[in-house]
């Protein structure tokens, strides 16, 4: 078992849980949570813009 709020450290778990206010609101793979365009692909899609940030406004 892993908690972790950074998503790249989960991403190649078997199976992904994604937990909101107690319950399970969606689980699976990596590829199945982000193809199923959820709540996990959401929060994936912000994380990874808010960590490449500072790498694009360098260049």
């Amino acid at each position: 078992i892993i908690i972790a709020h950074r998503l790249s450290t989960i991403r190649r778990a078997e199976r992904i849980l994604v937990i909101e206010n107690g319950h399970i609101v969606e689980q699976g793979s990596h590829t199945e949570l982000i193809g199923a365009m959820g709540r996990y692909h959401s929060l994936y899609t912000q994380q990874f813009r808010r960590d490449r940030l500072p790498e694009l406004n360098c260049t």
